[in-house]
């Protein structure tokens, strides 16, 4: 379900029908009921009475939620797995950070987002929190699967790439605090990325 959301088959706003899905599907009602109630935890879908379940919305205002969340988890994931970061995750952080940029010249957004998730996660994994992990990773495909634009942002990429440059090299200073504000104060700051959010996500800029 959510790798149809992912592409577009399932778009937000649309009504789920647990039937029609089950048939589809070839499962039974009660795994897929599972699965629902599993994408309505990560705030994908609300289930409504009488087996409706409509797939929600993402609004400026979740936007702006969801920064807020992974930019405070991700400064805490800073602060917690400094002392664990190596020199060969900074070699391995940096060659992921090289690769995004070629990825943005060729194109490949997916290739791109992939990289990018690569990178964060080094730090994520290192600071043993694993439930912090998940909480960032499923508000990131909150974020950007549902659903994937084709395109994307080709400045805001290049600008992304910049500011993990900068990133890693409060790491490598050892500047702690300097490294968990940039994360949480630029890269993962609402109102410092919000032209880019409203060119990505076209369908906020009429919001009120």
């Amino acid at each position: 379900l959510r790798e149809q959301m992912r592409r577009g088959e399932i778009l937000p706003g649309s009504v789920i029908d647990m039937e029609e899905t089950s048939r589809k599907l070839g499962v039974s009602r009660t795994p897929l009921r599972d699965a629902l109630l599993q994408l309505e935890s990560e705030d994908f879908v609300t289930i409504l009475p009488r087996r409706k379940v409509v797939v929600n919305v993402l609004s400026a205002q979740d936007i702006k939620n969801y920064y807020e969340i992974i930019g405070a988890l991700e400064s805490i994931a800073i602060i917690k797995s400094f002392d664990r970061l190596r020199q060969k995750d900074f070699e391995f952080m940096d060659r992921l950070n090289q690769e995004m940029k070629q990825a943005i010249e060729n194109n490949n957004f997916d290739l791109y987002y992939e990289k990018n998730l690569t990178f964060h996660n080094v730090y994520l994994n290192a600071c043993g929190n694993e439930k912090l992990m998940r909480i960032v990773n499923n508000l990131k495909k909150r974020l950007y699967d549902f659903p994937r634009p084709p395109a994307f942002v080709k400045e805001w990429e290049e600008v992304s790439v910049g500011e993990h440059a900068q990133l890693l090299k409060y790491l490598k200073n050892g500047q702690k605090e300097e490294a968990a504000r940039f994360i949480r104060d630029v890269h993962w700051s609402f109102e410092v990325q919000e032209k880019y959010i409203v060119k990505y996500y076209q369908h906020i800029a009429s919001e009120g």
